[in-house]
């Protein structure tokens, strides 16, 4: 069996460099998300319409920062909590699971992402597709109740197969015979066990987000066929929306599949390698994820854009009115 140098613990140098790591990570993630929640609930507020794509984006964001916040949890118990040679505390437990449903729901939304993207850019030539396709585009608050409700489930699920098993604890000074390294053997396993079978119900939008941004690229590809048959022009607005898209659509598919290996690789790590430098390594990648995709998101997002400019024109401009100031301040003492 590959076996790994059990890191039980990390030096003092490690542990700052990993918390200076996480706070940078967290802040990154907040403003990102929060940038995205702020300008899609300020139309809610002054009580502008919103589009589907936008209303998901919404709870996409709101999603996020809960995920944000639980992996900051997690990175400030490893640190300072939980022990390698230890059975997991039960505020440690509760960190990962809530991290993986919060996972679970973000990928649904990105999903409904997915399919509203599909719907809208890609023309169906089929009376059933197209029906489907109007369809989902006026049913998008019944698929954040289908998310919602889901994710119900699984917190439900999840916390009934985690906190109703039996648990074992010793006392930190007895020394520990066969049987209690039989027992904590055991709850290490069904521990791994739980955490598998809830990772089940991310089999479902995982294969709903591959069908339509396949089907998005199809699309792409018989569009740009299209295109060289009718010598058109290369810019194209059918073609920049699949480019932006895919662009959007790609790039949350690597970027959550490296955060689900890097969560898997941690279970071993965890439970049976005992390699805590190895368990930050995953919990660092696990946190960067979302926060590179949620930079995407703004980048091919025209009213986050607009957003972003008129952001940096104020402070162009508040800059701009800082230094005439200092400049007229230090005029009049010259004169």
């Amino acid at each position: 069996m590959w076996t790994l140098t059990p890191f039980v613990t990390v030096s003092y140098g490690v542990k700052k460099a990993f918390l200076f790591l996480s706070v940078l990570e967290f802040a990154v993630g907040i403003l990102a998300n929060a940038f995205i929640f702020s300008v899609n609930f300020r139309d809610v507020v002054r009580k502008q319409p919103l589009s589907n794509c936008d209303i998901v984006l919404l709870s996409l964001s709101l999603s996020r920062l809960v995920l944000h916040g639980l992996l900051f949890l997690d990175a400030i118990q490893l640190i300072y909590f939980q022990q390698m040679k230890d059975s997991l505390n039960v505020s440690y437990q509760a960190i990962i699971m809530l991290w993986m449903i919060t996972n679970q729901a973000v990928l649904w939304l990105a999903t409904c992402l997915s399919l509203l993207y599909c719907f809208k850019i890609v023309r169906f030539s089929h009376a059933m597709l197209f029906r489907l396709a109007s369809f989902v585009s006026r049913k998008s608050s019944w698929m954040l109740l289908t998310t919602v409700l889901f994710t119900s489930f699984c917190i439900a699920f999840c916390s009934w197969e985690v906190f109703t098993r039996p648990r074992f604890t010793v006392p930190p000074k007895l020394l520990m015979n066969n049987n209690t390294e039989r027992n904590w053997r055991m709850e290490k396993v069904h521990f791994i066990h739980s955490f598998l079978l809830c990772s089940l119900g991310s089999i479902p939008p995982f294969l709903c987000f591959l069908v339509s941004s396949g089907v998005l690229i199809v699309s792409l590809w018989q569009h740009l066929r299209t295109m060289r048959a009718q010598t058109r022009n290369s810019c194209d607005a059918s073609l920049e929306a699949h480019i932006i898209a895919l662009r959007s659509l790609v790039s949350f598919l690597c970027l959550y599949m490296v955060s689900l290996c890097a969560a898997l690789l941690s279970v071993p790590l965890l439970m049976l390698w005992h390699n805590k430098l190895g368990v930050m390594v995953c919990v660092g990648i696990m946190a960067a994820c979302p926060s590179g995709h949620a930079a995407i998101l703004i980048s091919g997002n025209a009213k986050l854009r607009r957003a972003v400019n008129a952001i940096l024109r104020w402070a162009q401009s508040s800059l701009k009115v800082r230094a005439d100031r200092q400049a007229d301040a230090r005029t009049s003492e010259l004169c």
